[in-house]
């Protein structure tokens, strides 16, 4: 069967009624050649004299190296029909998020999914301990089976000690939005970018204890970035894992005793804990940290990332009321809201101490997501109609408004109907394109930047960087309509259109796009699951994944609209009112002969920037 559209040509062999049967986001794992060794071979020279059954891929000699993908059960494997051949090994279907090694986490840094339910049951009805082929009881992982990234043991390079901050860098105080530090990149690029060792650093408060919210955990890198000053300060980890994903996750802490585990619930199926942030309490105050990285190396590594950081938030006078310290945007309110509706114990604590803090200068709004079904008021505190409210509410109608065009910004793509009505062009379109209280219904243009498989192909990390970008034949064959909205990832202006995006950003530009009329950062990626859906004819919204973000709107700093600044890097320390945009704008359209990146089908004409090409299995 071959699906086709402007942007590329598709063929697999599976029936138009096939249910999405993909693991959820962020389960790709690209394996090596050579599990032992690295995976990076030559393709000008001749190949080495071959071994008995190599465990994945038997490759043509002279050929690019090869990265076989687990995409699913065994019958969407055969959908995709591999221009290499295969030693017969068991599927990884199902396997979320990552392995048992003690941390490898490459390629493994994204979640969406309301994949269709019935699929996803056939999915995972497969995973727990099949037997390999032969029958024989499958061997537990040693964990040396899997190198630290799919280029092999040699691809991450310890950073020099003057890529981190040894003093105050010098930031962006106004809006306090950044981009993570990038390795490989010109210096310029990464001054006034932050990477994980940064923000943990003594440069930022005296650290006490902190929580780790995220979806995607590597328990002993994790603990390594921390000073050593700070390494046995108390973790709460609080994550979405079940079943064997939780048991691995907590075999990952055993070594860790100062580290604890709390459980996100996940009332609705084929939910995620997506949320990613960071609350630090330190001797002099506390912090909270909104951003778009999961806790594994690859997530900081070769990635656009990006970040919230709030002040310091002092603690209040003994004897302080209870709705002391609110700032002007009701962000104590709201996170202290967020945080209960976790109902869990082990959150009590931090919320009895955010009480005590003085959050006031907060000029962010918080737009988050829980699981759940909402009727009446409640409609409006989670998901997209949060997002909506507060565009009602803290906007205004801009002049000729139909011109000025919405941009979203994201990592995965989630199924959203057969046509645009059902979703994306419906009730997330009239969120996205709300500006104040005006009955004004503007009909702006709206792009989606979401990479190419030039731009995968191109990047600092070559094929493997599509492991998370989590876009499945599945759901694209389905919903070909919406590769008319793509754009390219272009970001020259940060010096980051080879680093690939796992940021999630939506904004309404000028069409000369010199302005912003909002700003919104988020975990939250193009699906259903993570926004919200209505159901019973517009009476309730379904939300089924923890998302965090935070909405950027000009009122809150005493302006009309956020000028953008062309040239952000590197940061001076006269700091300018301009909005860091990461990518440049206007936005490029794709090209008829551009295909969106899927992460489930072969790319093997031509080799990436470390000679690979990627095979699916």
């Amino acid at each position: 069967m071959s699906q086709a559209s402007l942007h590329g040509k598709w063929t697999v062999s599976s029936s138009d009624d096939d249910d999405e049967v993909l693991p959820p986001s962020g389960t790709a794992t690209p394996k090596s050649r050579r599990p032992a060794e690295s995976s990076r071979v030559s393709s000008r020279s001749p190949s080495p004299v071959p071994e008995p059954a190599p465990p994945e891929v038997k490759a043509e000699p002279d050929s690019p190296p090869v990265f076989a993908l687990a995409v699913g059960s065994e019958a969407r494997q055969s959908a995709v029909r591999n221009p290499v051949k295969f030693e017969t090994s068991p599927s990884l279907s199902g396997k979320r998020k990552k392995e048992p090694s003690g941390g490898s986490g490459w390629a493994l840094s994204d979640s969406d999914d309301e994949d269709d339910a019935e699929g996803k049951r056939s999915s995972q009805s497969k995973l727990p301990n099949r037997a390999a082929p032969n029958g024989e009881a499958k061997k537990p992982k040693v964990e040396s089976e899997r190198p630290p990234s799919p280029h092999g043991r040699l691809y991450y390079k310890d950073e020099p000690d003057d890529f981190f901050e040894t003093s105050f860098p010098c930031l962006n105080d106004t809006y306090r939005f950044y981009l993570n530090k990038v390795t490989g990149l010109d210096r310029k690029f990464n001054s006034g970018a932050l990477h994980i060792r940064d923000i943990l650093s003594p440069l930022f408060g005296t650290l006490k204890e902190s929580v780790q919210f995220n979806y995607c955990f590597d328990i002993p890198w994790m603990v390594k970035q921390f000073p050593s000053e700070f390494r046995h300060c108390p973790v709460l980890i609080v994550h979405g894992d079940k079943r064997e994903a939780k048991a691995r996750l907590l075999q990952q802490g055993q070594p860790f005793p100062h580290v604890r585990f709390c459980q996100a619930k996940l009332d609705i199926a084929f939910g995620t804990h997506h949320t990613k942030m960071m609350l630090l309490w330190y001797e002099e105050g506390f912090r909270v940290i909104i951003l778009t990285s999961n806790l594994i190396r690859a997530d900081w590594y070769q990635k656009t990332q990006g970040m919230w950081m709030s002040p310091l938030f002092p603690r209040l006078p003994e004897g302080s009321s209870e709705s002391s310290g609110e700032s002007p945007t009701f962000f104590k309110r709201d996170l202290l809201e967020y945080l209960a509706s976790y109902r869990t114990p082990e959150l009590d604590e931090w919320i009895e101490r955010i009480k005590e803090h003085d959050l006031s200068e907060t000029r962010v709004y918080l737009v988050a997501s829980t699981p759940g079904r909402y009727v009446g008021a409640d409609m409006e505190r989670w998901g997209h109609l949060r997002l909506r409210k507060l565009l009602c509410d803290h906007t205004n109608p801009i002049p000729d408004e139909e011109r000025w065009p919405v941009i979203g910004q994201f990592s995965s793509i989630g199924s959203m109907g057969m046509d645009k009505t059902k979703w994306l062009a419906g009730e997330f379109q009239r969120t996205l394109t709300t500006l104040g209280k005006s009955s004004f219904r503007s009909d702006p243009p709206i792009h989606l930047l979401y990479p190419s498989v030039e731009d995968v192909r191109t990047s600092l990390e070559g094929y493997p960087a599509g492991g998370s970008l989590p876009y499945s034949i599945q759901t694209a064959q389905k919903q070909i309509w919406l590769h008319s909205y793509f754009h390219r990832w272009k970001a020259r202006r940060t010096g980051r259109t080879h680093a690939m995006p796992h940021i999630k950003t939506y904004m309404r530009v000028s069409p000369d796009s010199t302005q912003l009329a909002w700003f919104l950062v988020t975990s939250a990626n193009l699906s259903k699951a993570a926004w919200g859906a209505l159901e019973k004819n517009n009476t309730q919204i379904m939300v089924r994944s923890y998302e965090l973000g935070v909405l950027y709107v000009p009122s809150a700093f005493s302006l009309k609209t956020f000028p953008i600044d062309t040239n952000p890097f590197p940061a001076s320390s006269s700091s300018t009112f301009g909005f860091p945009v990461p990518f440049d704008l206007p936005p490029t359209s794709y090209s008829p002969t551009d295909q969106p990146w899927i992460w489930n089908i072969p790319y093997s004409q031509e080799p990436d920037t470390h000679s690979n090409v990627w095979v699916p299995s």
